[in-house]
């Protein structure tokens, strides 16, 4: 079935929009679309799955429980190990940022 990641993008800019695009056993491809959301201070991801993730529009900060930041714009992309604590610390106010995120296991 054909689609566009840039299309139906939610009116809702109250929150933060999670649709998987894929699910398989090993694989979930995901689309997230922020509209200046962030992670709460004190809370950190800490997933099972490595995350390869991708900035297809607008602009994001992941920020590592190590003090290391990332800042990622329309292009850029960056792979997290599974554990590895991170969390998001700035999305753009000014436009959608639409995410792709890849979760696999080894």
């Amino acid at each position: 079935m054909k689609s566009n990641l840039f299309s139906a993008l939610p009116n809702d800019k109250s929150q933060e929009h999670f649709e998987d695009l894929i699910t398989s056993k090993n694989v979930r491809i995901e689309r997230i679309v922020s509209y200046g959301q962030t992670s709460d201070e004190a809370f950190w991801y800490d997933q099972d799955e490595h995350e390869w993730v991708m900035v297809l529009a607008g602009s994001g900060t992941v920020e590592f429980s190590n003090g290391q930041k990332y800042t990622l714009e329309q292009g850029d992309y960056l792979t997290i190990p599974a554990h590895t604590k991170h969390r998001v610390s700035h999305t753009s106010t000014e436009q959608a940022t639409i995410w792709l995120a890849v979760f696999y296991n080894d």
